[in-house]
């Protein structure tokens, strides 16, 4: 492998921008992670995009906000703007469990250390900002200032929070993937700055000029936004707080929104101000994703972090992505809101590309951990007739039923898996991501696709399983199942069934992972009893379970917060205090006598023998 120079990575400090041959710069990101030069964490992502549009750019990963801010001044003024990234997950997403608790460890931070980032990091770190250079543009992005894009229920304060534009003072924010609104706002503000002369941009005059780029918010007076056919004034953040039947519906128009190719502008007023949001840009081309992929990476964190270890890297460290995009649409999860429900496909020679980098790190002993993506089983699928999902707003394109417009061929992945594997120096690759189990049931009538979901089956389960599977029923239950958007369980039966078969036929000794999720909106702790049954039947004793926790702009948070199913207007149970959490969590660990007890005790309180004679206990 080739050895690195310091200025194979974008500087992170003055010293290091000296090296580049900068004496000033274009671009400065702030990031709540630690800098890891690789396509899987966001501010390397953008920082690579800007570098390759000819600015100079420098990242402060984890600046330190307690002290005398001079991680904040140490980059001085940039010429065009300042942008500001929690990080890969929302911060407080990122600190807390369900539970409220500190997590074990920050992924995303050297040695896993909590102390590196603030709560709430893009609000911190932009209002230190503009304390500081109140005149330069500040631009947010990330998961963190994506999902809390308009008034948002925050589980860790209990309450409905205003845009977080306005809680953070930014000029601007960019939502979902990144790349295409961040450099139509870099090429604007650099033409405007070589056509002026001007030595710096404005945070006024940035705003002027963004403001008709896609994917972009930002912040104006009512009267400055003149209302057209394409947009859509939602309830404002004060009828949200008094009403929580308007939050629902605001939920439901924002969520159609996303999920349609060509969308509404969207606005809120937040009493004297307006949060606009613009449509999004159209969904990247395979030729945009490969060149994003393909930028110089290093894939490797900074030098400064030496001899330390950044979890979430050493996770991803060997794995490819090779694809965008999710159109399960589940509940519960931020992936489709952020990257959208259409899929974006790599091509086979830019996977091959990072395959053969991957080869030549000196440790690599010829396993790819993951060759997958936000599903594994989603590559190079969409829709047969495309004037269709010109139309289309539903949120999954597989729940409650699978769109007969949808090409589920699985064709393309076997021939990825085996182009792969011929590579020399590849031992095996794993599929670590989860899979969707739905689509590898699902019969089209079409021969061809048909065969292919049973070979790509055969194939996955034969080749690239190492020694675990991942799958996500999440629960077992019909009616909780339904709210979440998922296959009903009795599909996960059928393809345990698969799972066996071939184990049996091969010869293999490999499990089944299933992950379950206790308190969504509509469980009960009735529910859970019954999944306890379902999984003691099957003999599992579940290892990958989680509470659910409510995180900003998802259908099941709406859910959680209102108490009603924003589709339909139904009520929904939601276990809110910890007590019924934990009741509920109880249920997955029916095999520890401890917990035994403890079920016991609440089912005979709830007069629920039935439940215990379902359970034997």
């Amino acid at each position: 492998m080739t050895e690195h120079k310091l200025t194979d990575w974008l500087p992170t400090t003055r010293k290091e921008a000296k090296l580049h041959g900068w004496d000033e710069l274009d671009v400065v990101l702030f990031s709540g992670d630690a800098y890891v030069d690789h396509p899987s964490f966001g501010t390397a992502v953008i920082g690579r995009i800007l570098q390759a549009e000819g600015l100079r750019v420098a990242i402060v990963p984890q600046p330190n906000w307690q002290d005398d801010l001079r991680d904040f001044k140490k980059m001085g003024r940039p010429r065009l703007f300042f942008g500001i990234s929690a990080g890969c997950m929302d911060s407080m997403v990122n600190k807390y469990t369900a539970a409220k608790r500190f997590r074990s460890e920050d992924a995303y931070s050297p040695d896993g250390k909590h102390s590196m980032r603030p709560e709430y990091a893009t609000i911190v770190y932009a209002n230190i900002l503009k304390d500081i250079y109140p005149d330069t543009p500040v631009v947010i992005g990330g998961i963190e200032a994506s999902m809390r894009r308009f008034t948002h229920y925050d589980y860790w304060q209990d309450s409905l929070r205003k845009s977080i534009l306005l809680d953070s003072k930014a000029d601007l924010l960019v939502y979902g993937m990144g790349e295409q609104p961040i450099t139509a706002i870099a090429t604007a503000l650099k033409e405007d700055i070589e056509q002026s002369g001007a030595e710096y941009i404005t945070a006024e005059r940035a705003k002027a000029l963004a403001r008709d780029i896609p994917q972009i918010g930002y912040v104006a007076r009512p009267t400055e936004i003149a209302a057209g056919d394409n947009d859509h004034t939602l309830f404002s953040h004060e009828e949200c707080l008094a009403s929580k039947e308007k939050e629902a519906k605001n939920f439901l128009v924002i969520e159609r929104e996303s999920n349609k190719r060509h969308a509404k502008r969207l606005m809120q007023q937040t009493g004297n101000t307006m949060t606009v949001i613009n449509p999004p840009f159209p969904t990247m081309t395979t030729e945009q994703l490969d060149h994003s992929f393909d930028l110089p990476y290093t894939r490797l964190p900074h030098p400064n972090y030496n001899g330390k270890r950044i979890p979430a890297y050493d996770m991803i460290k060997f794995s490819v992505n090779i694809h965008r995009g999710c159109f399960g649409g589940c509940a519960f999860c931020t992936i489709s809101a952020h990257q959208g429900k259409f899929i974006v496909n790599r091509s086979e020679e830019s996977i091959v590309r990072e395959v053969e980098k991957i080869i030549a790190m000196p440790d690599f002993k010829g396993y790819l951990s993951d060759l997958g993506g936000p599903s594994a089983n989603m590559y190079r699928m969409c829709g047969t007739d495309n004037t269709r999902c010109e139309k289309c707003a539903r949120s999954s394109c597989i729940q409650p039923t699978i769109c007969p417009n949808l090409n589920i061929d699985h064709t393309p992945l076997l021939n990825l898996y085996k182009r792969v594997d011929a590579i020399r120096g590849i031992k095996k690759s794993f599929i670590g991501s989860g899979v969707r189990y739905d689509l590898l049931l699902h019969k089209t009538g079409d021969k061809q696709k048909d065969e292919s979901r049973i070979r790509y089956t055969e194939e996955l389960i034969k080749n690239h399983v190492s020694g675990r599977l991942k799958v996500a029923p999440e629960h077992t239950e019909d009616n909780v199942l339904r709210l979440m958007r998922k296959p009903s369980f009795t599909q996960f039966r059928k393809f345990r069934e698969v799972f066996n078969k071939i184990n049996r036929e091969q010869r293999l000794n490999q499990q089944l992972i299933p992950y379950f999720i206790s308190s969504h909106p509509g469980s009960t702790m009735e529910s859970m009893a019954a999944l306890a049954a379902e999984t003691k039947e099957l003999n599992f004793h579940l290892e990958q379970v989680q509470d659910f926790t409510p995180t900003p702009m998802t259908m099941a948070t709406e859910m959680y917060y209102t108490g009603i199913n924003p589709e339909t207007g139904d009520k929904v149970f939601c276990a809110k205090n910890m007590r019924e959490k934990e009741e509920q969590r109880l249920f997955f660990f029916w095999y520890k006598s401890d917990e035994q007890k403890k079920i016991k005790a609440l089912l005979k309180k709830a007069g629920r023998q039935d439940l215990l004679r379902k359970l034997g206990l």
